[in-house]
């Protein structure tokens, strides 16, 4: 789930409305958050998350066909970020959760800050990339908190 790009890119990206870090760090850090969420309440009965990805670049394409490649990228990148992050929770599932959270936050914005430019729009800006990987890891952070607040770590 991809809402983030500065207005610095090439030309490619005139037809697309940009967004800021702070929508980075805001929604993307929440959806990292809600997922290792979800990732301890369903002990990995997972079909409903990867139905969700599904449904919500299907959904971005009917809205605009336009979007085509955006849609794609949107869901292929939200999808790796998902596994990625996921794999890291379980990984350290001996670990504090808030320890496990932001292990997971921090694979999850690295899959997604490099695949969605990449298949969007054919290359990776490192400034934007890194900008939008700090982002989601210290909105991740902040959102681990505040959803995670009262799980029990044992």
């Amino acid at each position: 789930m991809e809402i983030i790009f500065l207005s610095t890119c090439p030309r490619k990206l005139d037809h697309y409305t940009a967004s800021t870090p702070i929508n980075a760090f805001l929604l993307i850090g929440l959806d990292l958050a809600i997922r290792d969420r979800l990732h301890l309440d369903w002990r990995g009965r997972s079909l409903w998350v990867r139905m969700f990805s599904l449904i919500a670049g299907v959904v971005s394409y009917m809205l605009n066909p336009a979007s085509g490649l955006i849609s794609l990228a949107s869901l292929v990148a939200f999808s790796t970020a998902a596994i990625a992050s996921a794999t890291a929770f379980q990984t350290a599932r001996h670990y504090p959760v808030l320890a496990r959270a932001n292990g997971a936050n921090v694979a999850g914005a690295a899959v997604d800050s490099l695949i969605f430019p990449l298949i969007a729009f054919g290359t990776v800006f490192p400034a934007i990339a890194g900008l939008q990987f700090l982002a989601k890891v210290a909105g991740g952070a902040v959102w681990s908190r505040v959803v995670l607040r009262k799980v029990r770590t044992t």
